[in-house]
């Protein structure tokens, strides 16, 4: 029987008001047709994941399973709340905002992890100069890298804060937070291309281990979609994030618009 699991607030917050896409400025979200700068979908699956660690514990963190969509923008300063149902299969969750429906996702705990073999995802390092995004960037069957990064010591704390994360498991077990990983998938692309104003659409993340506070992480990423669809150009990267190159964290698959299509002038 379907069971409603007590909902999670946050205050939104846009992590990327400063960044190189410019979807997350105010601006020139506003071209697109937005309210303002978009919060980072990265961060509202993070702010999903709260939901699944909430009922699963360290568990999830080392092999479970989830799959979000996101459908209308949150913005900073508002309140996003993240509803799940347990239902026989796992979780069935949404986020809302402003009364909109935001996100949509599931989320669930194998018996076991899946095993990936690193060899079957080709290491490669992130091109050594980016140039403007093109049809050539991303071409479907080449492999992507991404520059190594962690998040260590204040860095760790400081992302916990900035995602609203009040979950005493990750500053107890010294854990990364699973909402880094698709950050690193995120990194694929702009490590590898310069873009205008892109947009993160959808994650399916299989956890394969818990993730420790300043790991070096890594993506092995493959593009296995480039296509138009609604005057928008999309990407798909199906790729293993590897801790310290020697350790898989997580399968991931990752759609984005990489060129979306601007709003005509009224």
């Amino acid at each position: 029987m379907a069971k409603q699991m007590e909902a999670h607030r946050v205050s939104a917050y846009n992590t990327s008001k400063f960044s190189e896409n410019k979807i997350h400025d105010d601006t020139v979200a506003r071209k697109y047709g937005f309210s303002g700068g978009l919060v980072p979908g990265v961060d509202v699956l993070a702010y999903m994941l709260h939901m699944p660690v909430a009922k699963w514990g360290r568990a999830f963190l080392e092999r479970g399973l989830i799959e979000a969509r996101f459908v209308k923008p949150v913005y900073d300063g508002e309140i996003a709340e993240v509803s799940a149902v347990e239902e026989a299969g796992g979780l069935s969750m949404e986020v809302q905002s402003r009364g909109d429906l935001c996100a949509t996702g599931s989320a669930s705990l194998p018996a076991s992890a899946p095993t990936y073999s690193l060899a079957d995802y080709t290491a490669v390092a992130a091109v050594k100069e980016r140039k403007p995004v093109n049809a050539a960037s991303y071409q479907v069957g080449k492999w992507l890298g991404s520059i190594p990064r962690d998040w260590a010591g204040e860095a760790a704390t400081e992302y916990l804060g900035d995602i609203r994360e009040t979950d005493p498991i990750y500053r107890r077990e010294r854990l990364g937070h699973p909402g880094l990983l698709p950050r690193i998938m995120n990194k694929v692309l702009v490590d590898n291309a310069i873009l205008g104003p892109w947009i993160h659409v959808g994650t399916k993340m299989q956890l394969l281990a818990a993730a420790k506070v300043g790991d070096e992480l890594t993506a092995r990423a493959k593009v296995v979609g480039n296509y138009e669809k609604k005057g928008h150009r999309f990407v798909e990267l199906d790729a293993l994030v590897v801790a310290n190159g020697t350790t898989p964290l997580a399968h991931c698959w990752h759609i984005a618009i990489y060129e979306p299509r601007e709003q005509a002038a009224a």
